[in-house]
C-alpha cells in the first residue's frame, strides 16, 4: 500500500527531478516509511513513490524498483498470492533480489505480458516502464481498491494515486458542474454512464478491471478491458455442496490476507461480514493466538438506537478478542471536516464514512498497520433490504407466486424494510419500462430542483440526460451486479482507501476475492435470499461459529453514526449554513436557499441535502 505517480512526455523538461518531488509530497501520508524518484536515461519518463511496508520491509523492496536492467515499476497495494506466482515463475527460470510482491509483477509482466494481471489476487494501482519498448503498462485491480487517476494532454501524460499529485505539477483543478449537478440534487459521487470521469475536468480514472498502454515514441495510447464478471445463476447442482465450497474460498482468500510482515487486525463493526472475517482468522490462526495478537477496532455511538455495541461484545467475548473502540462526535467532524475533504478530494453522500475514518486512526494509534474488512459481502451476496424487492420480482416474473407470498410473508416476520406496491408487479414483467420510468423520475429530480442556480442550470441546459442511467433489471443478479461492478462498491472503496490511507494503515477486503464473488454469482439465487434473510450462504456457512444473535439478526446498520442528532448541533448548523453562503456566492445556488428551513436527516436517508451542501462547498476553490 503506498502513492504512486509518474509523468510521460518527449519534452525533457517535463521529466524534472523537482516535479517528481512535488508529486512524493503530495502523496506523502500515502506513505510514511520512505519515498523514491526516478528518471530514465532518455529523460522521457519520471516515477515518484510514497512507502508503506507491509511485505518484506527492507530497503531491497524500495521503489521505484528495477527489474532485469529493462522494467520500472511503481505500485500501490498487494499481490496476495505473490508467493504461488513466484514458485511457477522460479520454475521457468527468474530470479528475485527481494521477498517483495512488487518485484513478482515485474517477473509475471516479462513472462505472461499484458496477461499478467489475470494472475493476480489482489488489490493494485501499477505502472511499469519497459525501456526497451518504451513504452507504459499501468493496471488496476478488479473491483477498483486501489485508485489511478491520470490526465493526458498534447504536452505530457501524469497519474497518480491521487489527484492532488496531478494538481502538483500543474494540471489545471477545474470542477466539473456536471458531476456537481448530480451530487448536489441527486447525491451521485460517480457517473453511472461514464465511470472514468471525476469532478474535475481532464482528469479521469482508469476503471477497475483495466489496464492502460502508452508508447513514449509515437503517443499511442490504448485502454483494454482484462476481465469481466460473469452474472449469470449456474443451473442448480445436485451434486454440488455451494455451502462448503463458499467457505473454502473465504478461508483461502482470508488466509492470503493475513500475509503480512507487520501487525495485521480487524474492524468490527458487530455486523455479520466483520464478525465472520473476525471468527474465521480465529479459526485459521487458532483461539490463542488469535486472542494474544489480533486486535479490533469499532466505532460506538452510545446511547444512539444504532449503536453496535452489544453486537460487537459477543463476538469479541466469544473469541476474547482485543476490541479498541471510537465514540465519533459532532465537535470532532467539525474539527476534522476540511483535513477529511482534503484526503477524498471528492464529495462523499454522508457522515457513515467519518466512523471508518475515526477507526482507521485508532487503528493506526495502536501500532495496527493491516486492518481486515467485510465491505464488498452486501454487493455480492444481497445485503442490503433494497435487494428484498428485486428478489421477489424475479420470483414474479418467472410466475413463482406461492413461492412469492410466502417471501413476502417471512420479510415482514422478520420486520425487514421492504417497500412493494403494484408497481413492482409491472416492474417485474416490464423491466425495460421500469428502467426508463426510474430515469425520468431522476431527470425530474434534476430539472425540478429549485435550489440551484439560473446560471448553473443554464450552464448544463441540454445536459440533463448526462449521468443518468439505471439498469434493466430481470432478476437478482442484474441488479447485484450493477452494485458491484458498475455503480455503487466502488464509490465505497474510495473512502476506505482515502480513510485508512490518511492513517497510513492498508485495508484489506477478503470478500473480494475475484473467485470468491464469480462463485457467488454463479449460485443459484436461493443462497443469497432464502427463508426471509440475505446473505443466505454466508449465514449457513458460518453456523456454530458466530452467536445465534448475531448471525441471524435482520437489521442492517453498518457505520451508521447520529448524524441527524449532530447536525441539531448549534455548531454545525453554524458550519453548514457557511457552506451554503459559499455555494450561494459561487453562483451553483440561489441566494433564497439560506433562509429556507433547516432539515437535518439521518446518514442514509434520502435528500440529504444539508450533507451534500456541506460537503460539496469544501470543493470549490
Amino acid at each position: 500500500m503506498c502513492g504512486i505517480a509518474g509523468i510521460i512526455a518527449q519534452n525533457p523538461n517535463y521529466i524534472q527531478p523537482v516535479f517528481l518531488e512535488r508529486m512524493c509530497e503530495a502523496l506523502a501520508h500515502r506513505g510514511p516509511d520512505g519515498k523514491g524518484i526516478w528518471q530514465n536515461y532518455g529523460n522521457n519518463v519520471g516515477f515518484a513513490h510514497r512507502r508503506l511496508a507491509i511485505i518484506d520491509l527492507s530497503n531491497a523492496a524500495a521503489q521505484p524498483m528495477h527489474y532485469l536492467e529493462r522494467y520500472t515499476i511503481v505500485f500501490n497495494g498487494e499481490i496476495y498470492n505473490y508467493i504461488e506466482i513466484k514458485d511457477d515463475l522460479k520454475k521457468s527460470g527468474y530470479s528475485f533480489k527481494s521477498d517483495s510482491d512488487t518485484e513478482v509483477i515485474m517477473a509475471a509482466y516479462d513472462f505472461y505480458g499484458e496477461k499478467c494481471v489475470h494472475y493476480f489476487d489482489g488489490m493494485f494501482a501499477f505502472a511499469i516502464w519497459d525501456e526497451k519498448e518504451k513504452k507504459i503498462f499501468a493496471a488496476r485491480d478488479r473491483f477498483g481498491e486501489k485508485p489511478f487517476y491520470y490526465y493526458s494532454s498534447n504536452e505530457f501524460f501524469a497519474f497518480a494515486s491521487e489527484m492532488k499529485a496531478l494538481w502538483a505539477v500543474g494540471v489545471p483543478k477545474e470542477n466539473e458542474n456536471r458531476m456537481l449537478l448530480n451530487y448536489l440534487v441527486l447525491g451521485n459521487v460517480q457517473n453511472p454512464a461514464d465511470k472514468a470521469q471525476t469532478f474535475f475536468k481532464n482528469i479521469y480514472s482508469l476503471l477497475p478491471a483495466h489496464y492502460l498502454q502508452l508508447s513514449a515514441i509515437n503517443g499511442d495510447f490504448s485502454i483494454t478491458q482484462y476481465w469481466k464478471l460473469d452474472k449469470q445463476n449456474q443451473k442448480p447442482d445436485t451434486n454440488k455442496n455451494y455451502i462448503d465450497n463458499f467457505m473454502q474460498l473465504l478461508l483461502q482468500s482470508i488466509n492470503r490476507r493475513l500475509r503480512s510482515d507487520v501487525q495485521v487486525g480487524s474492524s468490527l463493526s458487530g455486523g455479520l461480514d466483520s464478525s465472520s472475517i473476525v471468527a474465521l482468522v480465529s479459526r485459521l490462526l487458532g483461539d490463542k493466538k488469535t486472542s494474544e495478537t489480533f486486535k479490533t477496532y469499532s466505532a460506538i455511538f452510545p446511547g444512539f438506537e444504532k449503536s453496535e455495541e452489544a453486537y460487537i461484545k459477543l463476538i469479541t467475548d466469544k473469541y476474547s478478542l482485543k476490541n479498541y473502540t471510537v465514540t465519533p462526535t459532532a465537535e470532532g467532524l467539525i474539527t476534522d471536516f476540511e483535513k477529511i475533504c482534503f484526503y477524498q478530494e471528492e464529495p462523499f453522500p454522508s457522515s457513515s464514512m467519518y466512523a471508518q475514518y475515526k477507526v482507521m486512526e485508532l487503528a493506526s494509534a495502536n501500532g495496527t498497520k493491516v486492518l481486515l474488512d467485510g465491505q464488498g459481502a452486501d454487493e455480492t451476496l444481497a445485503g442490503y433490504h433494497k435487494y428484498l424487492h428485486w428478489y421477489l420480482q424475479e420470483l414474479v416474473s418467472r410466475n413463482k407466486f406461492a413461492e412469492y407470498t410466502a417471501a413476502k410473508k417471512l420479510f415482514q416476520e422478520n420486520k425487514m424494510t421492504l417497500q412493494w406496491s403494484f408497481k413492482n408487479f409491472l416492474a417485474a414483467y416490464l423491466p425495460a419500462q421500469a428502467a426508463i420510468k426510474l430515469e425520468r423520475r431522476e431527470y425530474g429530480y434534476l430539472t425540478g430542483n429549485n435550489d440551484l442556480s439560473k446560471s448553473l442550470v443554464k450552464e448544463l441546459r441540454g445536459r440533463e440526460w448526462d449521468g443518468i442511467h439505471k439498469p434493466v433489471v430481470t432478476k437478482l443478479n442484474d441488479i447485484l451486479y450493477f452494485n458491484t461492478i458498475e455503480f455503487g462498491l466502488e464509490e465505497l472503496l474510495r473512502y476506505a482507501d482515502r480513510s485508512s490511507m490518511a492513517h497510513g494503515v492498508e485495508i484489506r477486503l477478503p470478500f473480494l476475492n475475484a473467485q470468491l464473488v464469480q462463485f457467488a454469482f454463479h449460485c443459484p439465487t436461493a443462497y443469497k435470499i432464502n427463508n426471509g434473510y440475505t446473505k443466505w450462504i454466508l449465514r449457513k456457512a458460518m453456523d456454530n461459529l458466530l452467536p445465534p444473535e448475531l448471525l441471524w439478526r435482520t437489521d442492517k446498520v453498518g457505520y451508521e453514526p447520529p448524524q441527524k442528532q449532530w447536525f441539531e448541533n448549534p455548531a454545525m448548523v453554524d458550519y453548514v449554513h457557511e457552506a451554503k453562503k459559499k455555494l450561494v456566492s459561487a453562483d451553483l445556488l440561489k441566494q433564497e436557499v439560506l433562509t429556507k428551513k433547516y432539515k437535518p436527516r439521518h446518514a442514509l436517508e434520502k435528500n440529504n441535502f444539508e450533507w451534500r451542501y456541506l460537503c460539496a462547498a469544501q470543493m470549490l476553490k
